[in-house]
């Protein structure tokens, strides 16, 4: 069985609202990039994990979907995902309670059906959905 590693580093510096800190990626896409409490509960400039989340989780969703619509003989001519990640408070802190998929793709040659049933198996499959622990949703349009 292959495994795959993926790192990422969080510097923070001082208090949880006062505070700010700095993510770097593996890959190098995010380096020092400046996130802070105003950045993820305000509507200050720069990123979020909560932001981040929702990236990952669009774009590996979309990458299963291409799979499963190859897999099943259909080339996709665009697959677009938007992420929709809701947090809610819980007692003294928050969780991800929910994301919700909105998929526009074009898939010549494919019905309806299958293209739901095929989107389902990707919102299932996809390893960013099978690690959260909220209520995820799809509203899947087939163009």
């Amino acid at each position: 069985m292959a495994t795959i590693r993926r790192h990422a580093n969080a510097v923070w510096h001082g208090t949880g609202k006062d505070g700010s800190g700095t993510l770097t990626t593996q890959s190098g896409t995010l380096k020092d990039t400046p996130y802070s409490f105003r950045m993820r509960f305000g509507d200050a400039a720069g990123t979020n994990p909560e932001e981040l989340i929702a990236a990952a989780h669009a774009g590996c969703f979309s990458m299963a979907l291409a799979f499963q619509l190859s897999g099943a003989g259909h080339q996709p001519d665009s697959i677009q995902t938007e992420a929709r990640l809701t947090m809610e408070q819980e007692g003294e802190g928050w969780k991800i309670a929910a994301v919700h998929l909105v998929l526009r793709a074009k898939v010549p040659g494919l019905d309806r059906a299958a293209f739901e049933d095929l989107a389902g198996k990707a919102k299932a499959g996809c390893p960013v959905s099978k690690v959260l622990n909220a209520t995820i949703t799809l509203d899947a349009t087939l163009e």
